[in-house]
């Protein structure tokens, strides 16, 4: 399954996990299913962060100088 996580995209990983955030509200599943799900949101919220992570790395700020060049320059988020 962790494979499975791997290969799959931001938004396919997040659509899964609100899909399994759907089934942990349904006051009908067995608790031992809701373990598995949760654990496997666990992981898939772990993929989605590090998803982010990467695409926040490979964001670039166009800046203009102020003697009108533009130069390109890694984007510093704060944290």
């Amino acid at each position: 399954m962790e494979n499975d996580i791997d290969k799959m995209t931001f938004e396919q990983a997040l659509s899964r996990l609100e899909g399994i955030v759907k089934e942990l509200e349904d006051e009908k599943i067995p608790l031992e299913d809701s373990i598995k799900k949760f654990e496997l949101g666990v992981k898939l919220s772990s993929h989605c962060l590090s998803k982010l992570n990467e695409a926040e790395k490979k964001i670039e700020e166009l800046t203009k100088s102020e003697d009108g060049k533009l130069s390109v320059k890694d984007l510093k988020l704060e944290e």
